[in-house]
C-alpha cells in the first residue's frame, strides 16, 4: 500500500514546489490581510501592479509575500504572468500533475490559464433547502416591467451611455 502512495506523494511535493515560488501581480489596489478573511486586520495596502510571490492557496485566498511582508490577498485581485513553454502543447508532466491534484492550473499552447474554484452548495444543502416565501415576496415587490423602467429612466432624465472598455478588461 505504501509503495502505491509514494508516486502520489512525490507528485504532490513536486506540484506544491512548482507554485510555491510563482510570481503574481495585483490587478487592482487591494489589501494584504493578516489571515484569509475579509474582516481580518490589514497588514499593508498594496497598489495596483504590486509584485508578489505566491506561498499558498486556500479557496478564494492566496498567501503571498509582498514588500518583505507575508499575508493573504483575495485571488480575484491577482493576475499571473503568461508563461511560454517551448515545444509543448499541454504543459507536460507538471501541468498534468497540478491539474490532477486540483490546483486549477493548465498550460495550453504556451499560455498559463488560472482558474479558481470556490465551493458552493452541496447536494445535501440543496436537498435540505426550504424556500423563504417572505424574502421571495419582498424580491417580487422590486420587480418592474419594461414600460415602468423606461418611464422611470425618462422621468429621471437618464441617458444611454456607451463605454468602450480597454482590451485588457474585456
Amino acid at each position: 500500500m505504501r509503495l502505491r502512495l509514494l508516486p502520489l506523494f512525490i507528485a504532490s511535493l513536486f506540484a506544491s514546489c512548482a507554485f510555491a515560488q510563482e510570481a503574481a501581480f495585483t490587478n487592482r489596489a487591494t489589501e494584504l490581510k493578516e489571515r484569509a478573511a475579509a474582516d481580518a486586520r490589514t497588514v499593508a495596502p498594496l497598489p495596483e501592479g504590486a509584485s508578489l510571490k505566491v506561498l499558498e492557496r486556500a479557496g478564494g485566498w492566496t498567501r503571498v509575500e509582498a514588500e518583505g511582508r507575508q499575508g493573504w490577498v483575495r485571488v480575484f485581485h491577482l493576475r499571473f504572468p503568461v508563461t511560454a513553454q517551448a515545444g509543448t502543447e499541454t504543459g507536460g508532466v507538471l501541468g498534468s500533475v497540478t491539474s490532477a491534484l486540483g490546483f486549477g492550473r493548465e498550460r495550453t499552447k504556451g499560455a498559463t490559464v488560472a482558474t479558481t474554484g470556490i465551493r458552493g452548495l452541496s447536494p445535501e444543502d440543496l436537498k435540505n433547502a426550504s424556500p423563504d416565501t417572505a424574502a421571495l415576496a419582498r424580491l417580487q415587490s422590486y420587480r418592474a416591467d419594461k414600460a415602468s423602467a423606461q418611464r422611470f429612466a425618462r422621468e429621471g432624465r437618464l441617458a444611454v451611455v456607451s463605454v468602450d472598455l480597454p482590451e485588457a478588461r474585456r
